[in-house]
């Protein structure tokens, strides 16, 4: 499941917030005190989903990560 939609701290990213990349050590960061994403995350709720059957609903419901292979 996308990290978003798990309450992941990209959940917390606006428009004009400020990332920062950096490939040599792996790593996206968004440049937002811990507190304000904490703030944003607690307003956070998940979008009803748009299908509610066929493939792009089994899609939805069994994708993984990529970290896991992001199978379905």
């Amino acid at each position: 499941m996308p990290e978003a939609a798990e309450r992941g701290p990209i959940a917390a990213v606006k428009s004009g917030d400020t990332i920062s990349i950096d490939v040599k050590k792996r790593r996206l960061d968004i440049e937002v005190p811990a507190a304000e994403i904490k703030k944003r995350l607690a307003k956070w709720k998940a979008p009803k989903p748009r299908y509610k059957s066929g493939v792009f609903h089994k899609y939805a419901i069994t994708v993984s990560d990529a970290s896991v292979g992001a199978i379905t």
